[in-house]
């Protein structure tokens, strides 16, 4: 008896398309939009995929949002990484990081806003799965900022009765809040003296 020749599915076809390309397009318009004021062919046109590609690739709309957030989330945190180096030095590293929200808040970046602070606003309260990435973004943002004030307080530059873990979540208001505010009229010089007179009070 012959033997049988196993038989061989047919491979579906390989993508031609950069995912993480398309999360990237993807972000930016509802970084733009918003998530209810994003509709799928302004997805279709920014990420040039099909309806059928990015269904397949992402399984639609809400899917693709979580990556896109949790590509900015990534971006966030990797630049606190960068500012907030323990190598550093702990107040330079602060004011550096808070210098840079005061630059984001002008101009035409500040009326673009926070991805993050928009989509809290919009859909923190009734989706659980972005709330639980919002809350775990918040979480690593104020261990990330209060690592410079313990090692500010152990050389002696926190203001006195300044707590490592407050100052992190003071910085944290102060940091949204700005780009809340930057969405107005905005101007950098008025950020920065923010910035300059919260150092003024905390920092020796």
């Amino acid at each position: 008896m012959a033997q049988q020749k196993s038989l061989q599915l047919p491979r579906g076809r390989p993508r031609t398309f950069d995912l993480e390309a398309a999360v990237e397009h993807a972000m930016n318009v509802f970084w733009s939009r918003g998530y209810h004021g994003t509709a799928l062919p302004d997805l279709l046109r920014a990420t040039k995929l099909s309806r059928g590609s990015l269904y397949a690739a992402f399984g639609g709309k809400h899917a693709l949002f979580l990556r896109a957030l949790d590509r900015y989330i990534a971006e966030g945190l990797a630049r606190l990484d960068v500012e907030l180096d323990p190598r550093g030095k702990p107040v330079a590293g602060l004011r550096a990081c808070l210098s840079r929200y005061a630059e984001r808040t002008s101009g035409a970046s500040g009326k673009r806003g926070c991805l993050l602070v928009a989509t809290a606003m919009e859909l923190a309260a009734h989706d659980p799965q972005v709330k639980r990435r919002l809350t775990t973004f918040f979480k690593a943002m104020e261990t990330r900022l209060a690592g410079a004030p313990s090692r500010a307080k152990a050389e002696e530059k926190l203001g006195d009765g300044g707590e490592p873990a407050i100052a992190a979540r003071l910085l944290i208001c102060v940091a949204e809040g700005m780009l809340v505010m930057g969405k107005t009229v905005q101007n950098r010089a008025t950020t920065q003296a923010t910035v300059d007179a919260l150092f003024d009070q905390f920092i020796k």
